[in-house]
């Protein structure tokens, strides 16, 4: 059934997006990681913009949990300004940006070469600028994104950085090898199945907080660039205020402006769940409303709070693609409950990532 906005059907598409990426980019990646002498590397640079940055900030999280390499996120801004002369074959810089356009990711990618550093582009639009300059490219499936808030491409050239660490790990994990890669094969199911789940209480619940202009969103682990992606949705589609945070980084201050006004949306992992229910009740306290986002247990949600339950099963190193997926509903439908057109937000352009 066609929809009037471009945002909600990119949102269901993500599963097919994934599956393409998942089929066409299994082979780019293990190439990537032939032609280079990974025994050597020790240290990989990630860099985006944006929702980018924040799929650099996951594939990071996948590179410390899988291998013994070093890792480091920078914004592609400000990547010129701190990268220094590298030694050769042993850095690599995963350059992520969905057009492979934008000034700020050429200008990173133009530092790196002249640092010796072998950049590997990972965008989803083979013939962009990024992709002829880069020694190394592995390009997403995601197709034609037409709404400037992104969605599918963020979920789809991640996943295309999540192959691209499986294959650099390898070797360190030889024994789990096969066992995580059958998991990665699983998020397009996965991911439909979170659609089912959550996109009626979703709007249920942007109906109920359609007043509210203040939201804080909490993650750790892998679901930090989750609440930092599901943050920046929120200002792109729906002109809110809303800010992500490391969870318990949030208690070192922040936590000082929790009220009645303030919805918390806290994205828990099964292994968290008895610290987010301690936060929970905290945030309950100061009124504020609160949500979890959380796998599918069977359990009834504690006092208070709402659940917003995603597909269980999903290794939490790769759940981001997952536990993004609430977030961009609720921005979708937010957007319409405030009479906001989510696909075109005011003062932004889509070339930018």
């Amino acid at each position: 059934m066609a929809t009037p906005h471009h945002m909600i059907d990119e949102i269901r598409e993500q599963p097919k997006a994934v599956s393409d990426t998942l089929k066409a980019c299994v082979d780019e990646a293990k190439s990537v990681v032939q032609r280079q002498d990974v025994e050597k590397m020790s240290m990989v640079y990630f860099t985006g913009s944006g929702t980018s940055y924040h799929a650099c900030l996951a594939a990071n999280y996948a590179l410390s949990s899988l291998t013994q390499m070093f890792g480091s996120t920078l914004p592609a801004s400000e990547f010129p300004k701190w990268i220094r002369q590298a030694r050769a074959n042993e850095t690599m810089l995963v350059a992520i940006s969905q057009s492979g356009e934008s000034s700020d990711i050429l200008a990173a990618a133009h530092a790196a070469m002249k640092s010796g550093i072998h950049l590997v582009a990972v965008t989803n639009t083979p013939k962009s600028t990024l992709a002829n300059l880069s020694e190394f490219n592995i390009i997403s499936r995601a197709g034609e994104e037409r709404a400037v808030t992104a969605t599918k491409s963020f979920t789809a050239t991640l996943t295309a950085a999540y192959l691209l660490m499986l294959e650099l790990a390898r070797r360190t994990i030889a024994d789990k090898y096969r066992k995580m890669m059958a998991e990665l094969l699983t998020l397009p199911t996965q991911m439909e199945q979170t659609i089912a789940l959550c996109e009626k209480p979703v709007m249920e619940l942007a109906s109920r907080l359609k007043e509210k202009e203040f939201f804080f969103l909490l993650g750790s682990g892998s679901n930090y660039p989750t609440a930092l992606e599901g943050a920046l949705k929120l200002k792109e589609a729906c002109d809110l205020h809303a800010e992500g945070f490391a969870t318990r980084e949030f208690l070192h201050g922040p936590i000082r402006l929790v009220d009645q006004n303030t919805p918390v949306l806290i994205i828990e992992s099964e292994r968290e769940a008895k610290e987010t229910g301690l936060l929970s009740e905290s945030f309950l306290k100061f009124g504020a409303p609160t949500i979890e986002i959380s796998p599918r247990n069977g359990q009834a949600p504690r006092d208070g709070v709402v659940r917003l339950e995603v597909a269980a099963g999903v290794s939490e190193v790769f759940s981001t693609p997952v536990n993004i997926i609430p977030l961009q509903i609720y921005a979708y439908y937010s957007a319409l409950v405030r009479n906001l057109n989510p696909d075109h937000p005011e003062k932004l352009t889509k070339v930018v990532g």
